[in-house]
């Protein structure tokens, strides 16, 4: 880690190479030469001179080829790396060909010398080509696996391999893939959930219309005239208006909630008076259905900080649905106790299964899964919007809301309300 920031610091502050390009070899040149063969002061000087001069030269040399970006101009990354090597062995060969013409006394040494220092050049640049070719390798293959992400495969990801920045630019390529596939799937499911919400909502919105349209048309033509049927008629044409309040007034909730301008206001209240008023509220329809209601509230959950009236609407939500799906005989029992230092309620209705394949989607917008969940056993239609306003409402509080269904027992809807919350209003 620390030899990977003390790089990354470097390739930002290049005048900092250029500076240890200069001192470095200079110092451990000197070192090894004090230290392995005890070189004599003379001579250290006049190496310090010498260094120093050609010291300068080449790194002065190397930083005008960066600052000019001369690997830019080569065709291919090969060829500019293979010109680094030829340059860097030929500065290497007339450093150390001067040295020795100045302290070799004969020819033949100084001959020897030189051949040695081509033989030596020639076999470096030979190896510096085919590691150059590892690294040309690993990016080619990136390149290929880019040409193909852009192509539209966003499944496609790259190998990494090593610990280099070469490996550091493929995991972060394959981390950008990640993510374009990510919003690709979510286009994807916005896309299908605009045209499923143009769908539901076209039917939603048509079915109580043409229903009242036929009721309205047949009363104005004088198809039915004894009152009986006419008011009969006119009181479902009443409950497909009170329908459409209905579903106007979840559309513009939901709309609410997807944009974040939810308000919730909390206050004391009690959680005990809530669930009682919402099971005293849906007893009648659950005695026309043949169910029973049942509760079970432990002494200790009472007065929270809560949006009574947001929370009202979860429990209503919830045992309505509870309500909707239950066969007759069968019974629907809310359970509320602490949990975690949270108020947790559960909603359980036996005799109804839900597949585990679909729990997770039961609360999204306009979900409303098989077509035999689209009406409930009561007869009426169901927009799908209900549990995900409950979603909404119980996560603007803090809470969480969740499913569970076994075909032995039946289905729980679940959810939970801090107690730690304070006095205020949440924007959620």
């Amino acid at each position: 880690m620390l030899i990977s920031r003390l790089t990354r610091y470097l390739c930002e502050h290049p005048f900092l190479i250029f500076l240890l390009s200069l001192v470095v070899p200079i110092l451990g040149a000197l070192l090894s030469g004090f230290v392995m063969f005890g070189l004599p002061q003379s001579d250290a000087q006049f190496l310090i001179q010498f260094m120093a001069l050609t010291g300068i030269v080449s790194s002065i040399l190397s930083y005008t080829f960066y600052r000019l970006g001369v690997m830019q101009t080569f065709p291919s990354l090969s060829w500019g790396m293979v010109a680094v090597s030829a340059i860097s062995i030929l500065l290497v060969f007339f450093n150390v060909w001067i040295i020795a013409k100045f302290t070799f006394v004969q020819i033949h040494y100084l001959s020897l010398t030189s051949v040695l220092l081509v033989f030596a050049g020639l076999a470096a640049l030979n190896f510096s080509f085919f590691a150059s070719k590892d690294i040309i390798d690993r990016l080619r293959e990136l390149a290929k696996t880019t040409q193909k992400l852009a192509e539209g495969n966003l499944a496609i990801r790259a190998k990494v391999a090593g610990k280099d920045e070469i490996a550091r630019l493929a995991a972060d390529f394959n981390h950008m893939a990640a993510n374009l596939q990510g919003v690709d799937e979510e286009k994807r499911q916005l896309e299908q959930a605009r045209r499923d919400l143009t769908a539901w909502v076209s039917h939603d919105l048509r079915t109580p219309l043409a229903s009242m349209g036929a009721m309205m048309e047949a009363i104005l033509d004088g198809v039915v005239q004894d009152k009986e049927t006419i008011h009969r008629y006119l009181r479902s044409s009443r409950a497909e208006i009170d329908h459409l309040n209905l579903l106007i007034d979840d559309l513009f909730e939901l709309a609410r909630i997807d944009v974040g301008h939810l308000k919730v206001a909390l206050e004391r209240a009690s959680i005990n008076d809530l669930i009682s008023d919402t099971l005293d509220s849906m007893t009648i329809k659950a005695e026309h259905q043949g169910i029973q209601l049942k509760s079970e509230v432990a002494e200790d959950v009472d007065v929270i900080w809560m949006a009574p009236k947001r929370v009202q609407r979860v429990l209503s939500n919830l045992v309505d649905n509870a309500i909707k799906y239950t066969d007759e005989g069968q019974s629907v029992t809310l359970h509320a106790w602490q949990s975690n230092g949270d108020v947790r309620i559960d909603i359980h209705n036996s005799g109804s299964y839900i597949p585990r394949n679909v729990l997770p989607r039961l609360f999204e917008s306009f979900y409303r899964g098989e077509d035999s969940r689209m009406r409930g056993n009561d007869g009426m239609r169901g927009a799908g919007l209900g549990l995900a306003i409950a979603r909404g409402f119980v996560e603007a509080h803090g809470g969480r809301i969740w499913a569970t269904s076994t075909e032995s027992e039946g289905t729980t809807f679940s959810f939970t309300l801090p107690q730690t919350a304070q006095n205020g209003t949440v924007y959620a």
